[in-house]
């Protein structure tokens, strides 16, 4: 079986919109894949604004603002396929805006009808919501994908907003967040007036602080077991009055954010095995010195195209597997009642 699915990711740290065309070929219980094309579509000014108070709206004009987002992602989706062979369907991540499983609920900004509306292409989304009804944490997902598609690595990290990680224990997959990474790293830099730390530099500048190391790394998510997963609520709530009240520099909170992101990483992997390391954070240099300090674990960076897009890969491959009836959510990885198949399909009869 042969697939072309259009993937799309938005990360909560703003970069932009992912866009990755993807084919998948599975020969038995087999799977391989290729990224035809992708692309990354920075957020205007404007859309970083709306994302950005997106949480603050009235019911009515939150309403109004999913269905804006999902139209202007089957824009993009419309202009990136120009002059391409059109996929047999698109699977759409959306932008999560809440994320509170302990609640149950989660929300991913982008209604799938409307994309499905402008392309005319059969659209898979909200691939977190059945999860967390089931009683599971929602995330993460793509451990499914690190599974069938990456099977050769002992563990799969994905350094966004957040770093997560995924491995097989006793034949079992398993997967959770670690800590936060970009999300917060970004934020400080921002007030540097930079997008981002580039390359580690105001990390690489500063001084540890012990005392923030240790609040840090004992804060009452790391004693958590897995399942467990973060959202931006965490941060607003947790992390970042933390590092205000330190009074220390912007440069010193993050050296300590990276000692700190370093130490709850190395703890997960120990010494030994194979680790593919994608996303954002896997291109900052510092942070993986100061990750490689604290492990004997081959750490593998695989080339550019997979590191920024392997999230849209996977969430292509996740809308091929419930396109086709498969299970893509495993319930040892987000701890639901049981496996199943996450994504409402809005079928343009397109297949």
């Amino acid at each position: 079986m042969r697939t072309l699915a259009l993937g799309i990711m938005s990360g909560t740290s703003l970069d932009g919109i992912d866009i990755a065309l993807c084919r998948f070929t599975q020969t038995d219980d087999k799977w391989t894949y290729e990224i035809v094309e992708a692309e990354t579509i920075a957020y205007p000014s404007v859309w970083l604004e709306k994302l950005k108070e997106a949480p603050n709206l009235k019911a009515e004009e939150f309403l109004m603002l999913n269905d804006e987002y999902g139209c202007y992602t089957g824009k993009l989706i419309n202009e990136f396929l120009k002059g391409k062979e059109s996929p047999q369907l698109i699977a759409s991540h959306g932008h999560t805006i809440f994320h509170q499983p302990g609640k149950k609920f989660t929300y991913q900004l982008g209604n799938g009808a409307s994309i499905a509306a402008s392309t005319q292409i059969t659209t898979v989304s909200d691939f977190r919501s059945f999860d967390v009804a089931l009683g599971g944490q929602g995330a993460p997902l793509v451990p499914i994908g690190d599974q069938l598609l990456f099977a050769e690595f002992n563990y799969c990290l994905n350094i966004g907003g957040f770093a997560n990680i995924s491995f097989d224990q006793n034949g079992t997959r398993i997967a959770f967040d670690v800590c936060p990474t970009n999300i917060v790293l970004n934020e400080l830099a921002l007030q540097k007036g930079f997008a981002f730390d580039k390359d580690g530099g105001l990390g690489a500048a500063g001084k540890i602080s012990e005392t923030l190391l240790h609040e840090l790394n004992n804060l009452d998510f790391y004693r958590q077991k897995w399942p467990k997963s973060l959202g931006r609520e965490w941060i607003e709530n947790q992390i970042m009055p933390l590092l205000s009240a330190s009074g220390l520099s912007i440069e010193d909170q993050a050296a300590t954010m990276y000692e700190h992101i370093a130490l709850q990483i190395s703890t997960i992997i120990g010494n030994d095995g194979k680790l593919l390391a994608t996303g954002g954070g896997s291109k900052n240099r510092f942070l993986i010195e100061q990750l490689k300090l604290k492990t004997s674990c081959q750490i593998v960076l695989p080339d550019e195209k997979l590191i920024d897009f392997k999230e849209a890969l996977i969430f292509a491959f996740l809308g091929v597997l419930a396109f086709n009836g498969q299970i893509n959510i495993r319930a040892s990885v987000t701890g639901a009642t049981r496996d199943h198949i996450g994504g409402i399909i809005y079928n343009m009869g397109n297949k």
